[in-house]
């Protein structure tokens, strides 16, 4: 009779041990799907306010497309994920974000940023470094579909565009940003 509960006990741990790691699995793939489907649809907006960008990306190294949630007064800060991808070989690094800012701002606002790659290091250095730090003065306002504003502008490694989606940013301010990959959806 012991050998049978233990055959059973033992059976029920693999079968749970299976299953969770199957959950975890689907999990991941599903958190990934949700900023791909974002990252397409940003870029799909984006090519629409511009549509030049279509070929800027298409012949870049790669890029990389974000969404942010901030608040800002005075003080602000924001964070959000996004996906990068080198065009070259097709691979896909999913990255978080977290950016401090201080200066004359004032707003609340869902951003989405589109980075283009000039090179390969670049990109490389990028998701493996991830830090980008700078002042900014713009203007920004969207609700809905419909999206106003935004910064066009060079970083260290390419081009980079940003839209605001819903809310509003007015101001001027010093801000840091970093990046990094995202342990859970690599």
């Amino acid at each position: 009779m012991k050998l049978n509960n233990l055959l059973a006990i033992a059976t029920l741990a693999i079968f749970s041990f299976a299953n969770t790691g199957a959950y975890a699995q689907s999990e991941k793939e599903k958190n990934q799907a949700e900023v791909n489907a974002k990252a397409d649809q940003t870029l799909a907006d984006f090519f629409k306010a511009k549509p030049k960008l279509k070929a800027e990306v298409k012949n870049a190294a790669g890029y990389g497309v974000f969404t942010t949630y901030g608040l800002s007064f005075l003080v602000g800060g924001s964070g959000g994920k996004g996906v990068v991808h080198n065009n070259k070989t097709g691979q896909k690094t999913y990255m978080d974000l977290a950016q401090a800012s201080a200066g004359l701002q004032i707003g609340a606002s869902q951003t989405r940023y589109l980075f283009v790659f000039k090179d390969a290091k670049g990109l490389d250095t990028f998701i493996e470094s991830g830090w980008e730090a700078g002042g900014e003065v713009g203007a920004g306002a969207g609700a809905g579909k419909k999206a106003a504003g935004g910064t066009v502008g060079q970083f260290t490694y390419g081009n980079l565009y940003s839209l605001t989606k819903n809310g509003f940013q007015a101001g001027g301010a010093l801000a840091g940003t970093k990046f990094w990959k995202d342990k859970d959806l690599n």
